[in-house]
């Protein structure tokens, strides 16, 4: 076990030395989640139960996705079991705090509020932002929408701000469904929403003859959460390290095209920037 320990140590720090990070004297005493984790011999991840393609259920019951895989390169790295509990947005956090799980890869939004109670990884692992789809060749810029009824799900928070900077008419419904059977029956010209959820549509070859034309506004990063006190110890700095080797490599653009998203511009700036870094 002493020299498991020591193998994964020199891992973690050789993720910290590749996000060129180090470990302050105040953060190597805030490594209980670490060892813990090490003395257990399984990560408990917090992802989604039901939100595909992020992480759900395939037909034999078993957890998959693109935040299950990226949860199994954490425990492979370091050769570790792997026991994935369902979360969902409203106790993601509290499970955190609660000992439940040790780290949270589950669509979580970086948020100033946020920062507050969870320690928000960096870089960032994900980013979505507001975008439509519509037949082709129907919108060719943001400002094809002026006067014309664009259909999105009520509450959206750019709703607001699209009709303001763009002019469209937006048209809310209860739910993406309604938008969606109304985006068919030619009510509006376009559906606004997050452009993670196009992807999946467009993808599915349920809506042929449609597109995401345009490039994505509003962009809402996401990060892989851990406790607040761990952010700087050896635990988050070790998820930190495996973060900036999957835009590096690729392994995020990878996992884009395996689960049918589109990658907008943020993914391959963040894949070439770091990839740029690492070669440095």
């Amino acid at each position: 076990m002493k020299r498991f320990c020591c193998k994964v140590l020199a891992l973690v720090l050789a993720c910290m030395g590749i996000a060129g990070v180090g470990l302050s004297s105040n953060a190597q005493a805030a490594n209980e989640r670490f060892k813990e984790v090490l003395a257990r011999g399984v990560l408990r991840v917090g992802v989604q139960g039901a939100l595909k393609p992020w992480s759900y259920r395939d037909p034999n019951g078993q957890l998959i996705g693109f935040e299950v895989d990226l949860a199994h390169d954490v425990a492979n790295a370091m050769g570790l079991q792997l026991e994935l509990v369902p979360i969902e947005s409203a106790n993601r956090i509290q499970f955190l705090q609660q000992g439940k799980i040790d780290v949270i890869i589950g669509t979580m939004g970086d948020t100033p509020e946020r920062r507050q109670i969870v320690g928000m990884v960096e870089p960032h692992y994900f980013a979505s932002g507001a975008n439509v789809m519509a037949k082709a060749g129907a919108v060719k810029d943001w400002t094809d929408l002026r006067g014309k009824p664009v259909c999105a799900k009520q509450g959206v928070f750019y709703g607001k701000r699209v009709e303001q900077d763009f002019g469209a008419q937006i048209v809310a419904f209860t739910g993406n469904t309604e938008a969606l059977q109304a985006l068919r029956s030619e009510k509006c010209v376009a559906y606004l929403t997050d452009d993670s959820n196009i992807s999946p549509l467009l993808t599915s070859g349920e809506w042929p003859g449609y597109e995401m034309p345009l490039p994505s506004k509003y962009v809402n990063v996401w990060a892989i959460g851990v406790s607040r006190d761990e952010l700087g110890g050896l635990w988050g700095r070790f998820i930190s390290g495996m973060v900036y080797k999957w835009h590096a490599s690729g392994r995020i653009l990878e996992l884009s095209k395996k689960w049918g998203f589109i990658p907008i511009k943020w993914f391959t700036d963040m894949h070439n920037k770091l990839e740029n870094d690492a070669a440095e």
